[in-house]
């Protein structure tokens, strides 16, 4: 009798850790939502982002956006500005040039799908369309590299 009311028990906790553990493995999702990718994403983007030891560089912005979009913006003094654009769903290739420490992020389009936008310049305002992006970086580890190409991809595939 002892022994069926302890194999009972014995049971009764096995089903009931079963059932714990699957509500707790369950209860989490299994990947990373948009907003997570998106901040992940803008987080690296900038603690990576290496512009050159331009002294007339006075501010530079990366970003990207909640509708797919990488926005580069560098401001100058006189407040010269250079812009760059383009949604991530023309993103056709990520190719990095360099080692662990510094290289260059080279985003490529298919067609012309980069805006390239020039503001107070006294050579006159430019509105172009470019191919590639080149990004200047730091501290790019492999690891590092593929997850951001893995965000951009995931972008890249979403549905606007």
């Amino acid at each position: 009798m002892k022994t069926s009311i302890s194999l009972l028990i014995k049971k009764a906790a096995v089903i009931i850790a079963i059932l714990a553990s699957s509500c707790f493995i369950y209860g989490f999702k299994p990947g990373m939502g948009d907003q997570e990718w998106l901040n992940w994403s803008n987080k690296c983007l900038t603690e990576s982002f290496n512009p050159p030891p331009d002294i007339a560089l006075k501010k530079w912005e990366l970003t990207l956006t909640n509708d797919y979009f990488l926005r580069l913006r560098k401001t100058y003094q006189h407040d010269r500005q250079e812009y760059f654009s383009f949604n991530l769903h023309r993103l056709n290739n990520v190719e990095y040039l360099g080692s662990d420490t510094t290289g260059i992020l080279k985003l490529s389009t298919l067609t012309d799908d980069i805006i390239v936008q020039t503001y107070e310049d006294p050579k006159g305002d430019l509105d172009s369309m470019a191919t590639t992006i080149d990004l200047p970086v730091k501290h790019m580890s492999p690891a590092r590299l593929d997850s951001l190409k893995t965000a951009l991809n995931y972008f890249k595939t979403r549905d606007l």
